[in-house]
This record gives C-alpha cells, structure tokens and sequence, in this order.
C-alpha cells in the first residue's frame, strides 16, 4: 500500500469515526410529591406546623419552594399521594375544598393518586367537587366559585360497580422521554369511610393492581414507572429530633406492599401515615413528606432517553420554611375566598383555660378527645333529644389540637375557626340502644387487628378497664364497664349516642350497626360549639375513664 493509499484509509476511518452515532446522554427529571395536605392553605398552627421544631407549611410558601425547585431543573413534574382534600380547615372546607383545587391547579399538580379522604362523601361528590362551580352550601358571593381541577386523579384499584371510577394510570413526556404514573389508595378504604360513601366501590388489592398497572404501561411502550399511593408506614417512634430520611425499624402496610412490587416500578410516593421517610424496599425507592405540606419529596430520576428506563433514583425530603416570599398567585386565590372564611372562622364562641391537645396517653385517652365526647353526650343528654347515656368520638375525626389564643394567664380565646379547625367533617351525631353486651364487643372492636390504635374517646361518667395481652375478644376486664359509677349488664340497654360516621361502620366498627331506636342529633360541630359557649373557660378533665392495666 503506498503512502498515499494509507493517508487516505486514515482519513476514511477517522472520518467513519466521527460520523459513528454517540450514545444518548441520559435525561434528568425531577418528580416534586406531596400527600396528606388535607387543605392546609393557611400554614397549619402548633406542633401540626412545625418540623423538629421549624415553623413549616403553608400554601404560599409551598409554591414559592416548588417554583424555585422548577427553576434549578426545569424537566420537572409536581404530583401528590393523595387526601389533598378532605378534613380541611375552614378556609378550604367551607367552599368544599374548592380553594385547594386551584391552589393545586396555580402549582401546576400533573397527577395525584385518590386518598380515602376524597372520598368521605362518596364517590358522587368527590366527582362533583373536582368539577368545580359553585361548591359552598350557602351559596357563592363574586369570586367564590371555584375552578375545576386541571391535574388529573388517578386510581388503579378503585372500581364503581363493574368499570374504574377514574383512570388507573397517566403518561407525561418530559424533554423527551415517557414516564407513566399509577396511582391507588388503600385497599382498607371501605373501613375508613362511612357505608353511604363506600356504596358501589370495590377496592382491590393494592400491588396486584399496581403490578397489572405496569404491565400494561410496558406493553404501551413506557418503561419508567411511577406509583403514586395512598397507604404508608413509617419509622417507629424514637425520642429527639425526627430524621426527614430515617427509614430504620420501618414499619406499615407499604413495606409489605413493596415487597410484592413489580421490579419495573422503581418509584413509591407513598402517603396515609402523615409520616415522612425515605427509603429502599426490595428495589423499590419508597418516600412519604408528612403532611400539610409541611415537606415536599424531591425525587430525581436518571433515565436513558433510548430505552425510557430510569437507571438511576435519589430522593429527598425538603422542609418547606415560611423563610421565602409567598407566591403571589397562590395570595390572590386565597384573597378571593379569605373573606367568607373569616367572617365565619373569626366569630368568638368562648374561652379554654388551657390547651387542649389530641395526644393520647397509655390507656389512648387524651384531653381534647374527651371534651369531644362531652360535648356530644351534652347535645343529646335530655329525653327529647335522644336521652343519650354515653358518647363515643373516634380519634382520627380529631384534626388538630385546640389551642386557641391566650388572652390573659389560664384564659384562651376560642373562635369558631378554631373548633372547625378540629372537628371539619360535619358528620350528624345519631342516638340509638345498644345492649351491654354489644357495648362490650364494641369496645373488644377497638383491639382487631391494630392493637390500642383506635381506642375510643369517651364522655363522662363512663369507664372501663382494659388489657393489651389478652385473646382476642377477652381484652375488656369483665364487669368494669361502668356508667356513673353502675356496673353495665349485659342485658341492660345504653342509649349511645356516636356520628354518622361511626353509625355506619366507620372505622371497622360494624357493632354501632346494632343500634335501634335511632334519634338523629345535631351536626357534630355545632354540638362543640355550643357546648363551649354553655361552658367557658372549660378547663382540661382528669384522664381517667379508661385504665389500661397492663
């Protein structure tokens, strides 16, 4: 070969060289979550606003941290986890969550899985609230009707009656790659929400219906899989600070869901548990942000544009300070429906000589639980409003703690926004006869299957004790059911007096079902309210009508 035939086959093979397709630098997308926001527009008060200590939440600050995430990548996508609506403060709840809606809808949500909490009122409502229009009881005054929501619900494992009540799954194409979205709420749901609402729904297990979820997803082409579900877990319980990341001595129904995942899903965004951690579980990439949107998880996804796989994950959770600007577009939405709130949520209804906390001790009594239960017991008590003997409140109806605000030593102020604040369900207190033996298996119902994690709270003049180790059904110490003081027989008949909600089988309690003889009381909040009107100051009473003797 001469010189020149060599300089030439150099030449040709460089130039091949160069020409040679190089491989597709991966795309790197950021997913920002939240769950469990329950409406909290205004930043939440007390202990429910803060993160180890940092005041946090708010809806203003919320967006201004997301569209500062936006900037540093603008390959971003905002979704949440589910119960964005539902228990809401007064500012989202008295206009149906309406405000919430377009909060989202100004954040520029893509998707959110359904949570339990959408669908307190059944699935015809939830349906009605996020199309928006006139959603207050009342009437609307200029401004207050509400947009409909932009993003898009999604539930896998949510059937009405033979077909899906929404869609199970969403693609979204970001810088050119696909990334597929399944969303789900807890197969539990049915027990979470009263009878009525859960008419016609079938919710089906949670990671079968995932796993069908991704497969379909696959044979459409997308590769890089998201799940976006209402069901949680959590760290246990340890004294200091809590870590946004911890993950150690996990515990919750997710992990087992996880456990059963197809490994074409990498991403859980999970929720319930209004717990935050960051996780990996047999593969997966599992996170919750707490709740109130007091954090958002910052998750980031490394994926090759060739093939749409994600082939590598991080995440973290952020605390969203009140150390920012607030969004100015998030401040006129709540400017336009702040003063039909306010006019409601400021009036003055009486005074607490102390705060009034839903904590619960030992036994799972706790102040706030029991002046509830008082203030039920009061609205229903006389003959001819149902002659009740004992009122039962379920602990997770409580929201948030009664603070109030202090006007002078051992005085604070409560509003009617406060009292909303706790109990924003609106659920009709109804009064009906149990015998003595179904009030026993009620109380043996707050043991199945979740330990003392749903302990009732009781109004005055009731007591029991109780045991944690015992079988089944023999946790209750026999003959320590009392009322006044009287031992209750077995034969002898209670009138008790509960919600609508518990009535109907809320929370699992299928024995309230037993009852006759149904009177229908007042709504549950118009009962507190007039109960601490009567009472004021009301003063926090001793925590002993349950006794936990092991």
């Amino acid at each position: 070969m001469t010189p020149k035939s060599i300089a030439l086959s150099l030449a040709l093979a460089a130039a091949l060289l160069t020409a040679a397709p190089q491989p597709a630098r991966p795309v790197t997308v950021q997913l920002l979550a939240i769950n469990d926001f329950h409406g909290n527009l205004d930043p939440p008060t007390g202990t429910d606003g803060q993160v180890n200590q940092v005041p946090a939440g708010g809806a203003e600050y919320l967006a201004t941290h997301l569209r500062r995430a936006v900037s540093a990548n603008p390959n971003s996508l905002f979704v949440a986890a589910g119960d964005l609506l539902g228990a809401s403060p007064l500012i989202s709840g008295l206009f149906h969550d309406g405000p919430t809606i377009e909060v989202m809808n100004a954040m520029n949500l893509a998707v959110t899985s359904i949570g339990n909490h959408e669908l307190d009122h059944g699935a015809a409502e939830f349906l009605h609230r996020i199309a928006g229009g006139c959603l207050r009881d009342e009437g609307c005054g200029p401004g207050e009707q509400s947009a409909p929501a932009r993003f898009q619900y999604l539930a896998a494992n949510v059937l009405r009656g033979q077909d899906p009540l929404l869609p199970p799954t969403a693609v979204r194409t970001v810088a050119g790659v696909k990334i597929g979205f399944i969303g789900e709420t807890l197969l539990g749901t049915d027990r979470m929400i009263s009878a009525p609402a859960a008419k016609g729904l079938t919710f089906e297990e949670e990671s079968a219906a995932a796993n069908q979820a991704a497969a379909r997803l696959e044979k459409e082409g997308v590769h890089a899989i998201v799940l976006l579900i209402h069901q949680g877990g959590g760290p246990r319980p340890e004294q200091g600070p809590a870590d946004p990341h911890a993950c150690e001595n996990f515990q919750g129904a997710i992990g087992s869901i996880a456990s059963k995942l197809s490994p074409a899903i990498k991403v859980v965004l999970s929720a319930h548990t209004h717990q935050f951690y960051n996780c990996s579980i047999a593969g997966h990439v599992v996170t919750s942000a707490g709740s109130y949107g007091r954090l958002f998880t910052r998750v980031t996804l490394s994926i090759d544009p060739a093939t749409d796989t994600i082939t590598a994950v991080t995440a973290r959770n952020e605390v969203v300070t009140r150390d920012v600007e607030k969004d100015p577009a998030v401040t006129a939405i709540l400017d336009r429906f702040r003063p039909g709130a306010n006019r409601l949520a400021n009036r003055p209804i009486g005074s607490i000589t102390a705060e009034f906390n839903r904590t619960r001790t030992e036994s799972g009594e706790s102040a706030l639980g029991e002046l509830i239960a008082d203030a039920q017991l009061a609205s229903v008590q006389s003959p001819e409003k149902g002659g009740a003997m004992v009122a039962f409140m379920n602990s997770g109806g409580i929201r948030a703690n009664l603070l109030g605000k202090e006007s002078s030593p051992g005085h604070r102020d409560v509003s009617y926004g406060d009292l909303f604040t706790v109990q924003p369900f609106a659920n009709q207190l109804q009064v009906f006869t149990l015998t003595g033996d179904a009030l026993r298996r009620l109380l043996e119902q707050q043991f199945s299957g979740r330990g003392g994690g749903r302990i009732l709270q009781v109004s005055e003049g009731f007591s029991y004790r109780y045991r944690t180790q015992a079988p089944e059904g023999q946790h209750i110490v026999p003959g320590s059911i009392q009322i006044n003081g009287r031992p209750v027989a077995p034969t002898d008949r209670i009138r008790v007096a509960a919600s609508d909600f518990l009535w109907n089988g809320g929370d699992n309690f299928t024995v309230f079902a037993e009852g006759t003889g149904v009177t229908v009381g007042p709504v549950d909040i118009d009962a507190l309210v007039a109960y601490v009107a009567a009472h004021s100051p009301v003063p926090p009473r001793p925590l002993n009508r349950i006794v936990r003797i092991d």
